[in-house]
């Protein structure tokens, strides 16, 4: 089974609760797995835009690119074989200012892509990727998870959409909430949250393809 943990939180386990979701769940999984991990924070990723359509057209008609269009033609071609490549895909990623970070967008804006991911039919866009499964570890300071929080809450739900778009249905989301909102409860909740994160690396332990 090949695993991609698509990491998209810089900030230290001891201070970012999906960071620490992250190392919990990399401590846990089975090492036997074939794990990579795809840290957004760290690869070198320019933002989606002209520069890439430029270089896809440049790239079919065999012209020269500038140096960001190279950049960006294989930063995304890298994201993009290493999800397709994936049993099972890994997001670690806190709620930032209501939605995911910036670059975890540009991994997805780099993994969205007709023909690939989805296609377009008649009735419809269509999955590709439906055999993929999905695991979400997402941290949120205040509670998104009542009926009257949940429409803003745009980290959690973007990617299950997005995944769902690609024709997965088969996604486990462990999420922690509340922590900064109730810090007197925040030990508690995060210990609990912990073990459910431990529970769905356990999930994949002794799976092989």
């Amino acid at each position: 089974m090949n695993v991609l943990v698509v990491k998209a939180n810089n900030r230290p386990a001891t201070e970012g609760i999906s960071s620490k979701m992250h190392e919990v769940f990399m401590n846990e999984i089975d090492k036997g797995l074939n794990i990579q991990t795809f840290d957004v924070f760290e690869e070198d990723m320019p933002y989606f835009g002209q520069d890439f359509f430029n270089a896809m057209q440049k790239s079919a008609q065999a012209e020269a690119m500038t140096e960001t269009e190279q950049r960006i033609l294989t930063a995304s071609a890298k994201a993009m074989d290493a999800f397709m490549e994936a049993d099972v895909v890994v997001f670690a990623f806190p709620l930032w200012n209501m939605t995911i970070p910036a670059a975890l967008q540009t991994f997805i804006d780099y993994i969205y892509r007709a023909g690939m991911t989805f296609k377009y039919t008649e009735n419809g866009p269509v999955g590709l990727v439906p055999e993929k499964k999905v695991i979400i570890l997402n941290a949120r300071g205040g509670v998104y998870s009542t009926p009257e929080a949940a429409p803003a809450e745009m980290s959690v739900t973007y990617i299950r959409n997005i995944m769902n778009f690609f024709g997965i249905q088969d996604i486990n989301e462990v999420i922690i909430e509340g922590h900064a909102a109730d810090p007197e409860a925040a030990p508690a909740i995060i210990e609990e949250g912990m073990e459910r994160v431990k529970q769905a690396a356990r999930s994949l332990q002794g799976v092989r393809a």
